[in-house]
């Protein structure tokens, strides 16, 4: 079963304001008596609100409920089953420390050794803004500090990139994996959506360090990824592309590596240093994006429920099933 995915232009329950105001996108589907939807949001990160479910005992069709009750418009069908998800792939959906473990089979351990090298990272561009201010004149600067960050971000993006072909089981197309194969990574993993901005830094345009990457050029069409190669293996003639602009792209494209198999959750919330350098130089959040590729959770009622239009948050009363989790494949 797969759900409908729409846009809300109504709101029946009451709540005030309309929940359709701040909750622009709707999620639905039919079980044994009922018909589910849940309210989301259509900026930021999209979350896909399980707070503000909403059932009504079935009558008709479920495309007549969705448009009565939430006026739907824009509908399409989502592209995986209620319930599943794919194993170290995030979508808006899953949010919960639990569903991090549960829906996209990760472990404690590994959320935390991952967050030591965003740790380390931060700590170090933070230390690099003490001596460059960014902005518009300073993002061609480069010294053997920019160098030393670059090499290292980029290598931690080369470290997932692997990480993510060899569960896929996928062999490289020569004797060792190159951009060639890492790129077949950018739809599946839905790079292209994610942007950072430098929030204490206006003047500096936002960073989408995978809007681009083509398999045509799939090192070019990563400025930073061609920058941290050139400066790599020939210092002395590419010392140059060691730039304040490939680090801050470098780095963003680790957290969004780290997103991309963690969700964005932990580096607002895990607490600490991480989450407090996080927050003061990061907000993240996702551009034209496809709801019909995010996750939605399968509930289910014990006997007898409410038959009745009633919006309550399935999570909390325990009807949320276990996830189905599919493995990574390319």
């Amino acid at each position: 079963m797969k759900p409908l995915i729409y846009k809300n232009t109504l709101t029946k329950v009451n709540f005030s304001p309309p929940l359709h105001e701040t909750q622009q996108r709707g999620y639905a589907y039919e079980i044994d008596k009922h018909f589910v939807h849940f309210y989301g949001s259509d900026s930021s990160l999209w979350v896909v609100s399980s707070g503000l479910t909403t059932t009504e005992g079935k009558s008709g069709t479920i495309d007549d409920w969705i448009s009565a009750t939430f006026g739907a418009t824009d509908v399409v069908v989502g592209a995986r089953e209620v319930g599943e998800t794919v194993a170290g792939v995030w979508r808006p959906g899953v949010f919960r420390y639990e569903d991090i473990r549960t829906a996209l089979a990760t472990t404690d351990s590994d959320r935390h050794e991952a967050l030591q090298s965003v740790r380390l990272l931060l700590d170090r561009l933070d230390e690099l803004f003490l001596y460059v201010e960014p902005g518009p004149a300073s993002l061609n600067t480069y010294s053997h500090k920019t160098r030393e960050l670059l090499i290292l971000a980029c290598t931690e993006v080369e470290n997932a990139w692997t990480r993510y072909m060899r569960e896929a089981l996928a062999p490289p197309s020569g004797k060792d994996y190159t951009t060639n194969d890492y790129v077949k990574l950018l739809a599946p993993l839905f790079l292209s959506e994610f942007q950072l901005t430098l929030k204490a830094f206006p003047s500096m345009a936002p960073s989408r360090p995978f809007h681009g990457w083509t398999a045509a050029q799939p090192t070019k069409s990563l400025p930073w990824y061609d920058g941290y190669n050139q400066t790599k293996h020939d210092r002395e003639t590419h010392f140059d592309k060691a730039t304040l602009k490939n680090c801050i792209d470098a780095v963003a494209a680790h957290l969004v590596m780290f997103s991309a198999r963690f969700s964005p959750y932990p580096l607002y919330n895990e607490g600490g240093t991480i989450s407090a350098l996080f927050a003061q130089l990061f907000e993240m959040e996702l551009k034209n994006c496809k709801p019909e590729s995010f996750y939605i959770p399968l509930i289910k009622f014990p006997d007898n429920p409410n038959l009745s239009l009633i919006v309550f948050d399935s999570a909390n009363q325990k009807i949320v099933q276990p996830w189905t989790v599919k493995p990574f494949s390319l």
